[in-house]
C-alpha cells in the first residue's frame, strides 16, 4: 500500500561515461513511467527524463535504526568524482564534481523529489514500468525489505535496475573492512552471487547483468568521512600496499601523483515474478 510523503525540487547538467553505460544498460523507452530511489539527489531522474514519459524520484530517508535525531542525519555519500572504467580506450578519466546531467524541465511533475522511506514508498502497487536505484542499496535499510518494496511498485513485465558496488565472488573480507572504516554504518559489500540470490529470493528474476571494474582517486571517496583518523588509516594502508605491503583488496596505485584504487560495480536488471 502507498505511504504519505513530502516533495522538494530537484536539479541536474553533462553525462559521464559511467552514467552513460548505465543508461545504455537500462534501455529506457518513450513509454516508460519511471521511479528512481536514492539517498540524496542523484543524477538518474534528470538523465532519464528526456527519454521516458514520466519520472518520479525518491530521496530516501535514513532507515530508522540509523537516525540520530528527529530530522535527516548526515550520511557518508557515494561521491563518484573522476572515474576510469577498466578497458576504456581513452586513458584519461572523466572528471565531474558531482555526477550531473542536464536539468529536468522546471515546472513539471518530473522536477519534484519525494522524501520517504525506501521500505514505505508512497505509490500504488505496479505504478512504474521502470524502477532504478543507484549506489544506494547499502544505505536504504534492510536490503530484503527494500528490494521487496521496489518490486512492489514495479508493474508486471517491468524492470528493476540496481546499480551498486559488489565484491568478486573470490574476494576476501578485507574490502569490507575498508568500507566500514570509511562508513561504520556500512553493512558490507555483497558478492555478485549473493546480490543475485538476494534479488531472486525477493520475488524477481534476474534478466541481465553487467559487472565491471573501475579505478577512481581516493580523495573524492573519502570526502565527508566522519572520522579523519579513519581516512588517514585508509590512505596509509593503501600507500603501504603500493609499496609492497599487505593487500587490502582495493588494488591501489599512483596515477598522476594521486592515489587511486579499484572498485567492482554491477548493473542488474530484474523483473518481478
Amino acid at each position: 500500500m502507498p505511504h504519505p510523503a513530502t516533495t522538494t525540487p530537484g536539479t541536474g547538467g553533462a553525462i559521464a561515461p559511467h552514467l552513460r553505460r548505465l543508461l545504455d544498460f537500462v534501455e529506457p523507452t518513450a513509454e516508460d513511467v519511471c521511479l528512481d530511489v536514492a539517498r540524496g539527489t542523484g543524477p538518474m531522474p534528470a538523465a532519464l527524463a528526456p527519454q521516458v514519459r514520466r519520472v518520479a524520484a525518491v530521496d530516501a530517508l535514513p532507515p530508522p535504526e540509523l537516525r540520530r535525531d528527529p530530522g535527516r542525519t548526515p550520511t557518508v555519500t557515494f561521491g563518484t568524482g573522476p572515474v576510469r572504467i577498466s578497458g576504456d580506450i581513452d586513458p584519461r578519466p572523466y572528471v565531474s564534481h558531482p555526477d550531473s546531467v542536464r536539468p529536468v524541465r522546471r515546472g513539471t511533475p518530473d522536477a519534484a523529489t519525494v522524501r520517504a522511506e525506501a521500505t514505505r514508498l508512497p505509490y500504488l502497487d505496479g505504478s512504474f514500468s521502470l524502477v532504478t536505484t543507484r549506489f544506494s542499496l547499502y544505505s536504504l535499510g534492510d536490503q530484503r525489505r527494500v528490494l521487496r518494496e521496489l518490486l512492489r511498485v514495479t508493474r508486471p513485465g517491468g524492470r528493476l535496475i540496481i546499480a551498486d558496488l559488489v565484491r568478486g565472488n573470490l574476494t576476501g573480507p578485507d574490502r569490507d573492512r575498508l568500507e566500514r572504516l570509511r562508513d561504520p554504518d556500512h553493512p558490507g559489500l555483497l558478492s555478485i552471487a549473493a546480490l543475485t540470490d538476494l534479488i531472486t529470493s525477493c520475488g524477481a528474476s534476474v534478466r541481465r547483468l553487467d559487472v565491471f571494474t573501475v579505478e577512481r582517486p581516493i580523495e573524492p571517496w573519502l570526502a565527508g568521512v566522519r572520522d579523519e583518523l579513519a581516512a588517514e588509516q585508509i590512505r596509509a594502508e593503501l600507500l603501504d600496499e603500493v609499496d609492497g605491503g599487505p593487500k587490502t583488496g582495493a588494488k591501489p596505485r599512483i596515477i598522476g601523483g594521486e592515489l587511486w584504487f579499484t572498485q567492482s560495480w554491477a548493473h542488474v536488471a530484474a523483473e518481478p515474478i
